[in-house]
């Protein structure tokens, strides 16, 4: 099913469960080709950043961009690029995901870091990545960003992104997400920018680069969710934390 499901003929793509710290990985066995340091270990880092449609899954994934110096990859964009007229069948979310993951074996196998962005609402395709970092990475993370549902329905009303899903689609996949039952960080973006700055920066460490993360609104201070900071960003580009624009 299309990441849990074919979602309704509309555009589509948790409750926050109980893990706290982050994943990492021994690593990858011998016969991985992954590029290693001086002592034979891998380098490349992939963090999984999942999460209901709306959450602000993209805000969280910059500032781990940042910290990781990694790139970043959305579905959402890999769709559009796969599909002229997407029609969120299970076939096309299957390939979608299987792009979305040989893309991120190619960053890590290059010993870069990937974050990616995704709904990632079927379990399945959470453990595929991590089938996926166990091989090639030296580190994986695993984060889900839970949000207030009245929350969630006012940033979704005002943004204009890249992202098809709308609050009707926020709530099918609430129906359909499996829980997040590995360990796992699990930030809460219901608030202010820098709360949720706050939570990743604890999980991940000092933040590389100061700024303000281009997500933020001036209106009412809080983080305005995925899609609406990476319009104009430039796809499979060289540059470190760029966003490519490929989450649902």
């Amino acid at each position: 099913m299309s990441d849990r499901g074919g979602r309704p003929s509309d555009r589509t793509e948790s409750p926050a469960s109980s893990g706290e710290t982050a994943g990492s990985f021994d690593p990858a066995s011998p016969t991985s080709s992954a590029p290693v340091a001086d002592d034979g270990a891998s380098t490349g880092r992939l963090v999984v950043v999942c999460g209901l449609p709306g959450v602000g899954k993209t805000t969280v994934a910059e500032r781990i961009a940042d910290h990781v110096d990694g790139r970043i990859r959305r579905t959402d964009v890999i769709r559009k690029q796969l599909f002229d007229d997407p029609e969120y069948t299970d076939a096309e979310t299957e390939a979608v995901y299987a792009e979305l993951l040989a893309r991120a074996r190619d960053d890590v196998d290059d010993g870069g870091a990937v974050v990616l962005d995704a709904t990632f609402a079927d379990a399945r395709f959470r453990a595929d990545a991590q089938e996926t970092a166990a091989e090639a990475a030296a580190e994986f993370d695993l984060v889900e960003v839970a949000c207030d549902e009245a929350v969630v329905e006012r940033r979704i009303e005002r943004r204009d992104g890249i992202s098809d899903a709308d609050f009707e689609i926020h709530l099918h996949f609430k129906e359909l997400f499996d829980e997040v039952a590995s360990e796992h960080v699990v930030v809460d973006n219901s608030g202010t920018e820098a709360e949720t700055f706050a939570q990743v920066d604890a999980a991940f460490g000092e933040r590389a680069t100061d700024g303000d993360a281009a997500g933020y609104d001036a209106t009412d201070g809080d983080a305005t969710g995925e899609g609406t900071a990476v319009e104009g960003s430039t796809v499979d580009g060289d540059a470190r934390s760029t966003t490519l624009t490929d989450a649902e």
